[in-house]
């Protein structure tokens, strides 16, 4: 087992609405933060905690980002986070699995259910021990307060269905050495010199 924390340089959550039924409108949260307990060999014993900023909000449109800001959806200045914290992980094969874990949105929770790859693991002393991971599920923002429903020529404005997307690095995080002792690999580096 081992304590890992996602490399904020190499995570990305982005979410994907459709705007009359027709064009896809992406987005993206700027300001996320996750950690876990990870088993690599043993994932179902894994658990992981995510925080998202909700004013880190972007879709390369100001005002679409203002709005989605705003009281229709997400309502930052009364809500600044969104969470994940993750209940049940299920193998499927060596890759491939899911995630179920609670999602709170607008101080509204719902079980959520992402199905997730890994995309490979990489070990070097000067990058790190990483796992690189996506995870896709799609929710109905009304069920997270979300109640935006304006209709033009019949179709709604913005979907309910949001797909979410996430990819990301995990890192492990090394365990901290106490005063006065050595750690595995500073005892390696000595032998070695």
């Amino acid at each position: 087992m081992g304590t890992w924390t996602f490399d904020p340089m190499h995570t990305q959550v982005e979410f994907s609405a459709k705007h009359l039924g027709m064009m896809t409108v992406r987005g993206h949260f700027a300001e996320v933060t996750a950690t876990g307990d990870l088993y690599p060999d043993k994932p179902e014993r894994s658990s992981v905690e995510v925080t998202i900023r909700t004013a880190s909000i972007r879709t390369h449109n100001e005002q679409r980002d203002n709005d989605l800001r705003a009281s229709y959806f997400l309502e930052v200045d009364k809500y600044p986070t969104i969470t994940f914290k993750s209940t049940k992980i299920e193998t499927k094969d060596p890759t491939q699995g899911t995630m179920t874990g609670d999602l709170t949105i607008k101080g509204i929770t719902h079980p959520v259910t992402l199905d997730v790859v890994k995309y490979g693991e990489f070990n070097d002393p000067g990058m790190g021990h990483r796992i690189g991971y996506a995870a896709e599920t799609k929710i109905n923002r009304k069920d997270f307060g979300m109640s935006f429903d304006a209709m033009l020529d019949g179709k709604f404005v913005v979907s309910h269905d949001i797909k979410i997307n996430i990819e990301g690095e995990l890192v492990e995080v090394e365990n901290k050495v106490a005063a006065g002792t050595r750690s595995d690999r500073s005892a390696g580096a000595d032998a070695k010199t």
